[in-house]
């Protein structure tokens, strides 16, 4: 399985038009050298998101510079070889700043520096007077940081809200499969909450419970981390973006496409899997037109800002 899941991650990398050569062996070294500190079943869910990010990332024009690798670079990769080299994982304590720049042969300050990357990481946890050790990294951990949308253009949010709907959509089964007894009381107990603070600030509460909650039922942990990570991105759109999304409701309550948390959790009780389907579909789906509708108007505008500068 390892090894399957190494290769799709080359074949994604090395097939993505955005990915460099240089660029491609760097991620892949990282990734084989920090793979055995990985369970097996994350593996995959990590190919399948890198493929994601890069598909996001080529959408959206954006550049990847590539830096020339400095002396802290290759000290980085040769820490990462030399704990696979002698086998250490999760837990294990490691030598000190001045036995590794021995065994590597540079100065403890670049040691230092190369180490102070991988705590960064995650890779790595210092212990007040009991040295350092190896730790387990959060896959999506560095996704923490770069997805915010203040900082995000309008383009990429429309394309992360795109994802996080299609992830949703696409754990359905799983729900199905896994959902217990005791999970459907909990969502009972937040869609009855969510009635309570229909339309008022807390709204926005019973909304990411009820959610968080479908995630949780997948018993997948990344799938969890990742909807904590895009769920700022559903907060921002729908308190920018609540004069567009108004009319968009409106109508669809008029043609009852509307479909609730309640409705959803009608579904779930009943075991009825193809309804919930098209029920979270027709939950999103003032999303999904405000996003084409949006997007739309921003190639609009981008069009017009092309043919000014063109005079």
């Amino acid at each position: 399985m390892f090894k399957m899941s190494i290769s799709a991650l080359a074949i994604v990398l090395n097939e993505s038009s955005i990915c460099t050569k240089s660029m491609f062996l760097n991620i892949n070294v990282h990734f084989l050298i920090i793979m055995p500190l990985y369970s097996k079943k994350n593996l995959l869910t990590f190919v399948l998101f890198v493929r994601q990010i890069l598909q996001i990332v080529k959408s959206n024009n954006m550049k990847i510079e590539i830096n020339q690798t400095t002396l802290i670079d290759q000290v980085e990769d040769s820490l990462l070889t030399y704990f696979k080299k002698n086998d250490l994982r999760c837990g294990d304590s490691i030598p000190n700043e001045n036995n590794l720049a021995a065994e590597l042969g540079v100065a403890r300050s670049v040691v230092r520096e190369a180490l102070s990357r991988l705590k960064m990481m995650g890779l790595i946890h210092a212990r007040p007077r009991k040295g350092m050790v190896l730790t387990e990294p959060s896959i999506l951990g560095g996704m923490k940081r770069v997805i915010d949308p203040r900082v995000l253009s309008e383009e990429t949010i429309l394309d992360l809200l795109d994802f996080r709907i299609a992830l949703e959509i696409g754990i359905s089964s799983d729900i199905f499969r896994k959902i217990t007894p005791k999970d459907i009381e909990e969502l009972s107990e937040i869609v009855k909450m969510g009635i309570v603070f229909e339309n008022n600030e807390y709204a926005l509460i019973s909304e990411s419970a009820f959610h968080t909650k479908l995630y949780k039922i997948t018993g997948n942990k990344i799938i969890s981390e990742f909807q904590e990570i895009i769920h700022p991105i559903l907060v921002y759109v729908k308190e920018k973006f609540k004069d567009y999304l108004k009319p968009i409701n409106i109508e669809m309550s008029k043609s009852g496409r509307i479909a609730t948390h309640a409705d959803l959790l009608d579904f779930i009780r009943k075991g009825d899997e193809k309804g919930y389907r098209d029920a979270i579909e027709r939950h999103f789906e003032v999303y999904k037109i405000f996003k084409v509708n949006r997007s739309l108007e921003l190639m609009a505008e981008k069009n017009e800002e092309e043919r000014i500068d063109s005079i």
